[in-house]
């Protein structure tokens, strides 16, 4: 391993094939599967794990996302685990060992109307208590922070101001799940590649194995991080859970020369948009209203999604799409996750972040790493069992989370 070039990623980790049996299975190769496998290996030393991809590695929604890494969410339990994430953003590349690009360029969310107004300057203060760096701009200060957005009176939605996180950012989606399965392999885990979930074996109503298209694992501990898949592997298991998998897309265009400094948001029009690294500008939009599993979206939302972008942004009317995608969206009624225990015995959940999964993966990983390992939630992760949705104990985040970010 050592000989061979580290910028390569398919020399980064070994490829075995399944061991008849481990101490935990982690079943979803993306984000979220690789840092809960971190984390067990490294918080809790069981290293005798395995995660499992039914595709290529982070070949799912951690490949199709825009990237966007922020805390400032409204209520207490939300900002507790996404503040945690971001603190742990800021030190993982040390740790980790691996350069992934993680760019503190700061996150605006635009106001159009009083009602956004209002609603946003409501979260800023309770960012402010909860300890999230937060700011209220007005229209004057997001020029001067964003030169290239449109601040005129006289356009659809014109803009009333925006909240302002100055230590969010973006990160680079391939390189963070490299740098996990790099560190994961160093540990001793398992990453199994092309094998695919077709079942759960239950003694009772304990989970005893995993049924794979490359055969049987026996094991004493599952954990399911499959996002928009979760419903399929929880309704093998024997159970429901209560999201919705949506299409997300999203786009970039040609490479530009740096113009876009920032991140900026509009929930009100639905648009979302940064500047990537090497130079493209990537573009996120609303979810598909409709069910589904398919990795593309609808061509109205892309319109709509152009035609507020370019109103927003005059000088991005002649810069031409490169490619489009989408992602597998799992959302839930209150827009929050689910981390915890389920109904079948030694099974564990990580699922429904929505449009939140990889700005929550550093704490999703460790909260659901200590859940899977002592049987019980981690203080950030236990308002977010999926108990909440019987006893009604709700964390409505449709304001905060928005449309797609």
């Amino acid at each position: 391993m050592a000989d061979l070039l580290p910028e390569h990623p398919e020399f980064l980790w070994h490829n075995p094939d399944p061991k008849p049996s481990y101490d935990a299975v982690i079943v979803g190769g993306g984000g979220h599967g690789l840092a809960t496998a971190y984390f067990l290996a490294k918080n809790h030393g069981m290293t005798n794990i395995a995660v499992l991809e039914k595709g290529w590695l982070a070949g799912g929604n951690m490949a199709r996302n825009t990237t966007i890494i922020r805390s400032n969410y409204l209520w207490d339990e939300s900002a507790a685990i996404y503040e945690h994430a971001l603190k742990l953003w800021e030190v993982l590349p040390e740790e980790l060992e691996y350069d992934f690009l993680f760019s503190q360029r700061g996150v605006m969310n635009l106001a159009h109307t009083l009602g956004d107004v209002r609603e946003s300057m409501r979260r800023v203060g309770a960012n402010k208590l909860n300890g999230v760096d937060a700011e209220w701009l007005d229209p004057q200060q997001v020029k001067e922070l964003c030169p290239i957005l449109n601040i005129n009176d006289n356009i659809r939605y014109p803009v009333m101001g925006a909240t302002y996180q100055p230590r969010a950012g973006i990160a680079k989606h391939d390189h963070v799940a490299w740098a996990f399965a790099r560190k994961c392999d160093e540990l001793g885990v398992d990453i199994i590649q092309n094998c695919e979930v077709t079942g759960f074996v239950k003694d009772g109503n304990r989970v005893v194995g995993v049924k794979t298209n490359r055969g049987t694992i026996n094991t004493e501990k599952v954990g399911l991080c499959a996002a928009g898949h979760s419903s399929v592997l929880a309704e093998m298991a024997g159970f429901r859970l209560p999201i919705q998998s949506h299409p997300l897309q999203a786009l970039v265009s040609e490479l530009h020369e740096p113009v876009h400094p920032t991140v900026v948001m509009s929930n009100h029009v639905h648009v979302y948009v940064s500047q990537a690294h090497k130079g493209e500008l990537v573009m996120g939009a609303g979810v598909d209203s409709y069910n589904g599993y398919g990795q593309r979206g609808s061509f109205h939302v892309i319109e709509h999604q152009m035609a507020a972008a370019v109103e927003l942004f005059p000088i991005f009317a002649r810069a031409h799409v490169l490619r489009t995608w989408g992602g597998i969206v799992d959302t839930t009624l209150d827009a929050s996750p689910i981390v915890g225990t389920t109904p079948v015995d030694n099974m564990f959940v990580n699922c429904g972040w929505g449009t939140g999964g990889f700005k929550g993966t550093p704490a999703a990983g460790l909260t659901f790493a200590h859940t899977i390992a002592t049987g019980t939630p981690h203080e950030l992760n236990k308002p977010f069992a999926l108990e909440r949705f019987e006893t009604g104990a709700l964390i409505d985040e449709h304001g905060a989370a928005a449309v797609a970010h």
